[in-house]
């Protein structure tokens, strides 16, 4: 009869024989599932490019308009800038830009795009000069208009 000890180390080298066995089973089941499964799916067949259809027309590029109300106002002054905007989803807000010292400005004036893609802003400007100024969502920029604050 062996020692208790000895009969642990047969334990322990049977079960991590049979731990070692079922592995290289499972790996060898998965193997062979995943061939099979490529095998079952059948090749597509080529398709000419008249009897594919019509193609998906290409995403409209992104696109924003602005006009202002007025091309002159007083300091703090209300005014209207009005424009349209394609290939941008309702509901997102077009925010407004001034040009200061070279760098574009966010302001706080934003609002969301109507469902038909038009949007309207109420604007008051306090830096006297000619301001140039943009509507911007995300990366898409209008081109730039000027509003002069006498």
């Amino acid at each position: 009869m062996s020692s208790p000890k000895g009969t642990f180390m047969i334990v322990t080298k049977r079960h991590s024989l049979r731990i070692a066995a079922v592995g290289v089973i499972s790996a060898a089941s998965v193997a062979l599932a995943g061939t099979a499964a490529t095998a079952a799916t059948p090749a597509p067949h080529p398709v000419s490019v008249s009897a594919a259809g019509p193609q998906k027309a290409v995403a409209a590029a992104a696109k924003i308009t602005a006009k202002p109300s007025v091309n002159s106002v007083k300091a703090w002054q209300l005014f209207r800038v009005t424009g349209t905007t394609t290939g941008l989803k309702a509901g997102s807000k077009v925010t407004l830009q001034q040009k200061q010292r070279g760098h574009w400005v966010a302001l706080p004036a934003s609002t969301p795009i109507a469902r038909n893609g038009s949007y309207s802003l109420g604007v008051k400007l306090g830096l006297k000069g000619k301001n140039e100024l943009r509507i911007v969502q995300g990366t898409t920029v209008s081109p730039v208009f000027t509003v002069t604050v006498r």
